[in-house]
Order: C-alpha cells, then structure tokens, then sequence
C-alpha cells in the first residue's frame, strides 16, 4: 500500500488576495487546505510531493495571479556536492551539539527566536509575533515534527524547525544567533539536514520556496544539484 494514499474527504480553498511580502508590487494569494485526522501524515506527504508546504496544521501552495516567482525546491541528497567550502563551514560549526527535540517550545528558544526576527527580519509580520505565537508555530503539528538544537558550549545558537516525510525531510524553518561569531550558521543547518537525511536514507531535503528576485529567499539556489517543481512535477534546475 503506498504510504502516501489519502482515504479521507480533503477540501481546498483560496485566500484573499494580499500584498505579496516578498516582491514589491505583487499580490499574493494561497490554496489552502488543514491536515488533520488519521491521514495527516499521508496527506501531508502528498501535498509536499506536490510543492506544498506546512504552517502550523495547514498545507499551502501559491496560486498568486500573474505570478509564478516562488519554485518549490528541494536537494537531491545523494547526488548533492560537498565542496571544499562547503565542508570548511562544516568544520566551523563542527563542535556544536545538536539535539533533535520534541516540538515543544521554550522560553530560551523564544528569545533566540525573538531576537532573530528584529535584527534579521524586522519589518515582517513574525517580528511581531510573542510567546504564544511561537508556540503555537512550534507545537501545532498534525504530524511528525522535531526541534533540532545547536549548541554551542551549552548556549543555544540556532533552532530548525523540520518535518519528516516518507522521501525526506522538510525544513519548516530556521533561526540563529546574530553574533558575527555565528556568520553562516543558516547554510550550516541545512548543510546537517543533508547530512542528516543521508544517515536516515532519505533521498531529499525540502527547502521550501526559492524566489530568485527576493534576496531573503534566493539563498537557496545556492545548493547543488537542485530540484524545482513546477505544474506539479519536479525537475532539475539551474543553480
């Protein structure tokens, strides 16, 4: 029985047009769909094979009129390449210890989280976000989810937020220490989720939405080999 088979009745719907909070000008709008019951987990691993992602316990994709920006991408983690600077950040962070958690959200992760969003992303809506909204982010999950911890001589310095899959795992999302001392920590992370994803034999990391034009989302382009998925179907794509 393949695992990813849905039984249950699963009902989509559209968002209200927004402003588009990465490029300027543009309107978004999203399809939506709430994974709960027996099958989360199945429809969850549908809806990510077809380039949606997770927020809480809905899934969500684009459907943004005149607008096809954001690629849905994820590494191919057996063909990916470790290059020398690649594996010179590796050896950086190499003395960090990482614990993968219950996703149950801490006051120390807050704080780190917290002061993230003001020094990296202070004009976006998650800046605004407390106590209660973090928790909410962290612990509403319909499936199965874990807080991954860096820690550097016992001080936490970056959080992943990830989703297993049955072909992967899916980096929900990510936040570190400002502190010039901790420069690349973000590329580091995804760099352990390859890792990671190798030793449970996955064959993909899920990266999320990459947008070329959008500097805070165009990072992501920077792993090769990289898959995109487009109309539904995910093919290799430039880097």
């Amino acid at each position: 029985m393949r695992q990813d088979r849905v039984h249950s009745k699963v009902f989509f719907y559209t968002t209200s047009p927004l402003a588009c909070p990465y490029l300027e000008g543009k309107v978004e709008r999203r399809i939506v769909t709430e994974l709960t019951g027996m099958d989360s987990n199945n429809l969850h691993n549908a809806l990510s094979k077809s380039g949606f992602r997770r927020s809480h316990f809905m899934a969500y994709a684009p459907v943004c009129p005149n607008c096809s920006a954001c690629i849905p991408v994820r590494i191919p983690v057996k063909q990916f390449s470790f290059s020398k600077s690649w594996r010179r950040l590796e050896n950086r962070f190499s003395t960090l210890v990482t614990q993968e958690c219950q996703p149950l959200a801490s006051q120390e992760q807050f704080l780190l989280f917290e002061s993230y969003q003001k020094g990296r992303h202070h004009d976006g809506d998650m800046a605004a976000m407390d106590f209660f909204d973090y928790r909410s982010m962290v612990e509403e999950t319909p499936v199965d989810t874990t807080v991954v911890e860096f820690r550097d001589d016992g001080k936490l310095v970056s959080a992943l937020l990830m989703d297993r899959l049955d072909d992967g795992l899916s980096a929900v999302y990510s936040f570190f220490d400002g502190d010039k001392k901790y420069q690349g920590l973000g590329n580091a992370m995804v760099l352990w989720s390859i890792r990671r994803a190798l030793e449970l034999n996955l064959p993909y990391v899920y990266l999320g939405y990459l947008i070329k034009d959008c500097r805070k989302m165009s990072y992501k382009a920077r792993y090769s080999p990289l898959e995109g998925c487009v109309e539904g179907l995910w093919s290799p794509i430039e880097s």
